[in-house]
């Protein structure tokens, strides 16, 4: 059985932007999300429609879409928010000096048995303890 990979925020977000200047990084959101081995958070989601909606944002999607594309990526196993996924946030947070929301992506991905965390935002090759940050639009130059 192949490991899993946990899939943060900025990917979800970058699978469905139509901004040009990102396309580049929409195609390989796009061809992550085609995959089997993902994970990802309730808290991810959260995080995905509050910035997919936002106001401002150029190619926002309206509540209909975002919830759509919020039922179809529940294809992938979610980390529910829990109170030992906290706790663990907590430690890590203090831990590596991050904020708490990125040690509650980092203890998500762990509870998941995920030794992988795919993501623009946090540390790229950064192991926290097990759990190692990759950045899959590392080499896209924009």
């Amino acid at each position: 059985m192949t490991a899993m990979r946990f899939v943060d925020t900025n990917v979800l977000l970058y699978a469905v932007s139509t901004d040009s200047d990102e396309a580049p990084k929409a195609q390989v959101a796009t061809e992550i999300l085609d995959s089997e081995d993902l994970a990802l958070s309730v808290q991810v989601l959260q995080e995905f429609y509050v910035q997919a909606t936002r106001p401002g944002k150029a190619d926002r999607l309206n509540h209909d879409q975002a919830a759509t594309l919020i039922e179809s990526f529940l294809r992938y196993p979610v980390q529910e928010n829990t109170v030992s996924v906290m706790r663990a946030a907590l430690e890590t947070r203090r831990r590596f000096r991050i904020s708490y929301w990125d040690a509650a992506i980092i203890e998500a991905a762990r509870a998941q048995g995920c030794p992988e965390v795919l993501s623009e935002d946090l540390n790229d090759g950064q192991d926290y303890d097990g759990v190692l940050v990759n950045n899959p639009f590392r080499d896209i130059v924009q």
